[in-house]
């Protein structure tokens, strides 16, 4: 436990009835805040500071015109915030499932059997999106921390959820320290000239606490001088690259450019990728990777074109019960209408158009998945090893059984 969840607007040097730090001042000091939103440092959930029975969001649908606060209440509201993307990505999905089951301890408090209403929140929970791994670990982590002592249910399940939410933002610290000595070993050998690093989605400090996970390395390597620059694909259908990674990158200065999602291939077969770097929502035991769709095809191009493919992930993605993720790893289907659909603003008004035949039907897959044989290797907060079993298991050999 690396010490209480921060808020991003408690500047104060100590809030007395939250028992929270600010940004930058954990109790152990382990880590500061990477995520810089106005020049303030940010995280992308908290307890609210005045309020411990409300815990607060950037609500990223609105991102990136318009910044904006979300309270969550309840555990349905927690679902709603999962289910709608409100948040999304891998480890902030997993941090929003821990403090959500802490408001369902909380609601659990009047409840006539309190052990089936934490049930029955963490299949709601879980129910929201069935790719990612780190929602239904963190439901269970919470379970299993609560059951240890039902007459303190309540402020084990606050300590856990803060535990998973600070423990989430200081893997991906430590997965840009491990990961930035791969851009340090290219930029030595183009002489000092840019890195262009490809990454697909929004693998960054949005879709987790801070830091990211695919942009870790690269805000550690831009921090350091070295010159980076990224190519962000647009991420269709629901444009997470275009809204989320490029908004991102650019309140922290570093370069980019955004590109249409199939521009990827084109740009490594004239050598103007050096790099490419991804998340993951879910990987299993035998290095398989579940990530945006289209992540697959930017695989493939990179083995075409002798490009080196990373992808970087906190353990807390990996799932230890599955080996053949084509088989195993579920993936989410959503609506059609966000393939049909494009939305924007217009005249300072946010506006959803029609793109497509009204008639015409639509199929959405979320996710797809890579084939650990297309992975170059993975960057996890405790190193970077090959896409196979028996390397992951050499950095986490307490999953060996």
């Amino acid at each position: 436990m690396f010490g209480p969840a921060l808020t991003p607007d408690g500047w104060k040097k100590y809030n007395r009835r939250t028992h929270m730090l600010p940004p930058c001042e954990t109790a152990r000091g382990i880590f500061a805040n990477r995520m810089n939103v106005h020049g303030k440092p940010t995280r992308t959930i908290w307890l609210h500071p005045q309020d411990p029975a409300v815990v607060q969001v950037i609500d990223q649908r609105a991102l990136p015109h318009n910044w904006t606060i979300k309270d969550l209440s309840t555990v349905e509201q927690v679902a709603t915030a999962i289910r709608d993307m409100h948040v999304r990505g891998a480890g902030l999905i997993g941090a929003a499932a821990g403090f959500g089951m802490y408001l369902a301890a909380r609601e659990a408090e009047g409840a006539r059997d309190a052990a089936a209403s934490l049930q029955e929140a963490g299949s709601q929970l879980k129910a929201t999106r069935p790719t990612a791994v780190n929602l239904a670990w963190a439901v269970d982590r919470q379970v299993r921390a609560m059951s240890d002592n039902p007459a303190e249910r309540v402020a084990i399940a606050l300590r856990t959820a803060q535990a998973i939410a600070d423990e989430d933002a200081e893997a991906c610290r430590r997965i840009g320290g491990h990961g930035v000595a791969l851009i340090e070993e290219i930029s030595r050998s183009k002489n000092g000239a840019p890195v262009h690093i490809l990454t697909h989605c929004n693998a960054g400090w949005l879709a987790f606490v801070d830091f990211g996970s695919a942009t870790a390395p690269i805000y550690a390597a831009h921090d350091r001088g070295i010159p980076v620059h990224v190519w962000v694909d647009e991420t269709r259908p629901r444009s997470q690259g275009a809204k989320l990674t490029a908004w991102e990158l650019g309140q922290h200065g570093v370069p980019h450019t955004l590109i249409a999602d199939n521009t990827g291939g084109h740009l490594m077969q004239h050598g103007m990728v050096d790099l490419v770097i991804v998340g993951t929502d879910r990987t299993t035991r035998s290095g398989d990777v579940a990530n945006k769709i289209g992540t697959y095809l930017k695989a493939l191009a990179a083995r075409d074109n002798g490009i080196p493919f990373y992808v970087a992930l906190p353990s807390s993605s990996f799932d230890w019960k599955m080996r053949d993720g084509l088989k195993e790893i579920p993936i989410e289907e959503r609506g059609s209408e966000e393939v049909k659909y494009a939305d924007g603003l217009c005249e300072g008004r946010h506006l959803e158009v029609l793109v497509a035949p009204a008639s015409s039907a639509a199929a959405n897959f979320g996710f797809d998945v890579t084939p650990a044989r297309l992975v170059t290797g993975l960057i996890s907060e405790r190193g970077i090893c090959g896409a196979t079993e028996q390397e992951i298991l050499a950095l986490y050999p307490e999953h060996n059984a």
